[in-house]
């Protein structure tokens, strides 16, 4: 079925605005946009025509271009939102919000994701990204995850081997859709998790900015480095294109105010990196998504 008739009967929708979608919350809109809350609705919609897609999770690491994306955007919703717990595995949906996963382990006694707390992801974002803070990352702890492959239109289990995962990198593509994923845990008392996950918090408020519109760590650490302190290092801080500004708090993160533009965060992005790469040699890759077409400033 096209897209054209999935639209007809409900499950897909036309020009649907992204904004309110991110943590950045600006941006164009989808011209095909769907919530799919089954794995027949993911096969339905996601097997429709051949466009561009992405999945949109909780929108805390991309950026959407002002002028829109041309393809078919799709959040999972539904039965992708259930956890359970079985023993010392949690098996989580792959819409799942990292920060209630932490906590759902945590209330039955189960250890080992309380830094998730911390991550504004989701577990579907967590997997092909390898999302990792606090010492540890997703690797450490998952089992494996199911994985649609649009391409193919099926699915398949995944180890951590199998998706070759590594810092901030796995082997899935754009036609990967992770629909959900298993983490071992380990035995831990309620309170012990819920104070761990306490501290993870607080130092999240003290050396990240807070109360502002951002989309986290922009870029990824070069090997044996941060990318924050060489940022900081060049004299980059309050550098600002628009209404987008290297944070005085933490350089690695790029805040946006209220006049601000998608085309003003890739704009500052792209300027950052080339000031740092002619003052240390060092090209610093970006870890946010630079989703649609962003071309030069309007």
């Amino acid at each position: 079925m096209t897209l054209a008739k999935l639209v007809a009967h409900g499950l897909v929708e036309e020009n649907r605005s992204l904004a309110g979608m991110t943590t950045y919350k600006f941006g164009g809109s989808a011209r095909w946009y769907a919530e799919v809350a089954t794995q027949a609705d993911l096969e339905a919609v996601a097997g429709a025509d051949s466009v561009p897609l992405v999945v949109l999770g909780r929108g805390s690491n991309v950026v959407i271009s002002d002028r829109g994306y041309e393809g078919l955007v799709l959040k999972l919703t539904g039965e992708f939102n259930d956890i359970t717990l079985e023993d010392d595995v949690a098996i989580a949906g792959g819409a799942v919000a990292l920060p209630r996963l932490a906590r759902t382990a945590a209330a039955a006694g189960r250890g080992g994701l309380e830094w998730y707390v911390g991550i504004p992801g989701s577990v579907g974002g967590a997997v092909v990204m390898n999302a990792g803070g606090h010492g540890s990352d997703t690797a450490e702890s998952l089992i494996d995850a199911t994985v649609y492959d649009v391409f193919t239109g099926g699915f398949t289990e995944e180890t951590s081997e199998d998706l070759d995962l590594s810092y901030r990198h796995s082997r899935l593509g754009a036609n990967h859709i992770v629909v959900r994923a298993r983490f071992r845990t380990t035995a831990r008392p309620r309170e012990e998790s819920e104070a761990l996950m306490r501290e993870i918090t607080a130092w999240r408020k003290e050396h990240q900015p807070g109360g502002t519109f951002n989309a986290g760590s922009v870029f990824k650490n070069p090997p044996g480095d941060a990318a924050g302190r060489l940022i900081d290092e060049v004299g980059l801080k309050s550098l600002r294109v628009g209404g987008v500004a290297v944070s005085e708090r933490h350089a690695n993160f790029f805040t946006a105010e209220d006049d601000a533009s998608a085309q003003d965060v890739f704009d500052l992005v792209q300027e950052v990196q080339k000031r740092v790469r002619i003052a240390t040699g060092i090209t610093l890759e970006p870890e946010i998504r630079f989703i649609g077409d962003f071309g030069e400033s309007s």
